[in-house]
């Protein structure tokens, strides 16, 4: 019997499959790529995938479990699979569950291997290998259809990564967090101060142990005083959401305790979607630069050997998303003033006053390279969209560069570099820049870059003695990915930082909307 309905469906497929290419629907449920679902039954003459004892519940299992990776069930014709499982006495319910399940599994590898949205849709600056072409996709999902174990194929096209997982886990967390009704909310007012008595101190430290802090559990005999165990519980805090950590309930970390446990759940899932697009393939060795945490890393054998603080660009001159490859690093080296920086900053003062050049030891070039004396200019008449001239400063304790400069060319004239403001690490919320990355301790990221080579560590101790301007090729150029992440996995839980670009609204807003395959130009599977 079960025999004779595989062969039924097998026979009218051919047909259904190629009118979905008209109607692009089946069942009244949209369907993402038609062309690449006829030319997957193409390939298997038409034999049905889902006909076989448990092989749908495999399947109806990864879907419902798609929500622990932070997507939506429902993306993936959950309801529909199911009423038409229910059924099954017709034909033509036979035929709408084996192609809505076959593109239901399509589009969940899809997403779950590459993520559901399209990064390039919000990072302009995308240059990270992220979709498959159309015969790749075909024998994914070839394959996918033949494993024998559907839900586990499907789980492992997930991030096999520490990381990932340990999102995930966090998301189940402060999920059922949301679910008994999250935490109280802490009331406006003054700045709340260890050592202070107040009718809020009760609230913060029942926020605070809702929110799994264990040092917030103890009610002292005084329970509206704001004791040491309440400010170790506030720094803890402070600390994993990236905010000063100085033990005061002021404006920002009272912000940070009254987001709602809901809305760190839609953190959590963006965050994971973000992992989805970046998180394949990578190399054993590389670094790793957070914009929103205001952090660079450097990774090996999927270990953190080292990090430091940095400084990225303000929200009005942000550090792209991006990936490039580290070459070379210089010791020493002078500033070509960007464009972007001599039209809106230079330029002005100089107009004010064309001493400020030989002040910050600066150089006027034309284009050829010919020094140009700056009282010889009436700068009042430059285009500083379209300059005749370009300014560099000299290697010096004043230039931005500081004493080295790490090199990975790239487009967007981005590179991490030395500071001599050395203060702004000291901050919590540090994009101070023009879009360039200011490292904290660069020697340290220098030395461990040239590690085992002692002619160029010697070669980088001697130009730092000297003040000569000295390039150092890498011996092993490492690639360098530029990302945007705020929720971080850490050993002492989950970091949230602030969303200081505010890019993780419509990444969530993206991630939330229905899939929308029946319209003009709509997505595929990744």
């Amino acid at each position: 019997m079960q025999a004779a309905a595989a062969d039924s469906v097998t026979k009218a497929l051919p047909g259904a499959v190629h009118h979905i290419g008209a109607t692009r629907q089946v069942a009244g449920q949209p369907i993402a790529d038609p062309g690449l679902l006829e030319a997957l039954y193409a390939r298997r003459d038409y034999r049905p995938a889902w006909d076989q004892a448990g092989r749908l519940e495999a399947l109806l299992g990864s879907i419902r479990d798609s929500a622990l990776h932070g997507l939506h069930p429902g993306d993936y014709h959950l309801g529909r699979l199911e009423a038409l499982s229910a059924a099954r006495s017709e034909l033509s319910d036979r035929i709408a569950l084996e192609i809505l399940a076959t593109d239901a599994a399509a589009r969940l590898a899809g997403h779950l291997a590459f993520g559901k949205v399209d990064p390039q849709k919000f990072h302009p600056s995308w240059n990270f290998d992220h979709r498959l072409d159309d015969v790749q996709r075909l024998a994914l999902l070839a394959e996918l259809l033949d494993a024998p174990d559907v839900r586990r194929a499907l789980a492992a096209l997930a991030p096999d990564s520490d990381y990932y997982r340990a999102l995930q886990a966090h998301l189940a967390d402060y999920r059922e967090l949301a679910a008994r009704g999250g935490w109280p909310q802490v009331p406006p007012g003054p700045s709340l101060h260890p050592g202070d008595t107040s009718p809020r101190v009760p609230l913060l430290r029942a926020r605070l142990a809702a929110g799994g802090d264990p040092g917030a559990v103890r009610v002292p005999a005084e329970p509206m005083s704001f004791d040491e165990e309440l400010e170790a519980a506030v720094r803890r805090f402070q600390a994993r959401h990236e905010l000063e950590v100085d033990g005061i309930v002021g404006r920002r970390t009272l912000a940070a305790l009254n987001v709602p446990a809901d809305a760190r759940v839609d953190q959590l899932r963006v965050n994971l979607e973000r992992v989805r697009w970046v998180f394949r393939d990578l190399e054993s060795r590389f670094l790793l630069v957070n914009i929103a945490r205001f952090r660079v890393l450097l990774l090996e054998d999927r270990e953190i050997r080292w990090s430091t603080r940095a400084v990225v660009g303000r929200p009005y001159r942000q550090t792209p998303v991006f990936r490039a490859t580290m070459t070379h690093l210089e010791l020493n080296p002078a500033w070509t003033v960007p464009p972007t920086i001599f039209a809106q900053d230079l330029l002005p003062d100089i107009r004010r006053d064309p001493g400020v050049l030989a002040r910050r030891q600066m150089t006027v070039f034309d284009w050829d390279g010919r020094p140009i004396d700056p009282w010889a200019v009436d700068w009042r008449q430059v285009d500083g969209r379209h300059p005749p001239y370009f300014v560099r400063q000299a290697p010096g304790p004043t230039n931005p560069l500081g004493r080295i400069k790490f090199l990975y060319p790239n487009p967007h004239q981005v590179y991490m570099h030395d500071t001599p403001q050395g203060e702004l690490f000291r901050r919590a919320q540090r994009s101070f820049s023009s879009g360039c990355i200011r490292l904290e301790r660069p020697f340290e990221l220098a030395q461990l870059l040239l590690e085992g080579n002692e002619a160029e560590l010697a070669r980088m101790a001697a130009a730092v003695r000297s003040g000569d301007t000295t390039t150092i090729v890498l011996p092993r150029p490492i690639p360098v990915l530029t990302l945007y992440g705020t929720a971080v996995p850490d050993a002492d839980g989950i970091h949230f930082t602030g969303d200081v670009y505010g890019r993780d609204p419509p990444v969530l807003r993206a991630l939330d909307a229905p899939f929308a395959g029946a319209a003009a130009g709509a997505d595929k599977y990744p």
